[in-house]
């Protein structure tokens, strides 16, 4: 029986140790991002990048900006996450297919690129909280879709960003967000820890 949302939300958690003879295909990987691309996002800019890092020489390189830690080198991947600035600028090609299909009409698409262009253009401080948001529901995203495949995963904010974005290439306008590793999980790591309450997280208004 394939399991429900909830019981995947409740039996995730952060993966520190995998094994490191259970690689991934090239098709577990792409559908992994095709999953994390159905992540929303702000006037549906999609402003995401994903680069897999699996490679022995590129694991290398990503271990030396995220501090060294071990499941970078262990797990099968490691994807970096980012968000990209400026997706105003793009928004109308991006919702090119959406006029094409029939699911947005040309007077909405029009409407959602001049709102865009005018709280956008010039605020930057907008355009980084909407790569950090986007890359962050990518993220999350990419996640439960590696635990309904069967497969664990851990969030890794420690690295340096501005070392990822160099020994990596990333273009300006291109934000690393998070680290997201991915493989079959290796004995060692414990359950999820418990939550605080809901009444302690939680107002009702």
């Amino acid at each position: 029986m394939t399991p429900s949302v909830q019981t995947l939300i409740e039996t995730r958690v952060s993966t520190k140790h995998y094994d490191v003879h259970q690689p991934l295909s090239d098709e577990q990987i792409s559908r992994l991002v095709d999953l994390a691309t159905r992540a929303p996002s702000a006037f549906n800019f999609q402003n995401w990048k994903f680069i897999a890092v699996r490679s022995p020489e590129a694991k290398a390189r990503l271990y030396g900006v995220s501090y060294r830690q071990q499941q970078v080198l262990d797990a099968p991947v490691t994807f970096i996450i980012c968000g990209k600035l400026a997706a105003h600028e793009s928004l109308f090609s991006t919702l090119t297919p959406s006029l094409d299909a029939g699911i947005l009409d040309a007077e909405t698409v029009a409407g959602w690129v001049a709102m865009a262009q005018q709280i956008h253009t010039n605020n930057p401080q907008l355009q980084r909280d909407e790569a950090v948001r986007s890359a962050s529901l990518a993220a999350m995203t990419l996640m439960l879709a590696a635990q309904g495949m069967g497969l664990s995963s851990g969030a890794m904010s420690g690295f340096d960003p501005e070392g990822v974005a160099a020994v990596f290439d990333l273009a300006i306008h291109e934000l690393p967000v998070i680290l997201v590793t991915v493989g079959h999980s290796a004995p060692g790591n414990g359950p999820q820890k418990p939550r605080k309450p809901v009444h302690e997280v939680m107002a009702i208004a």
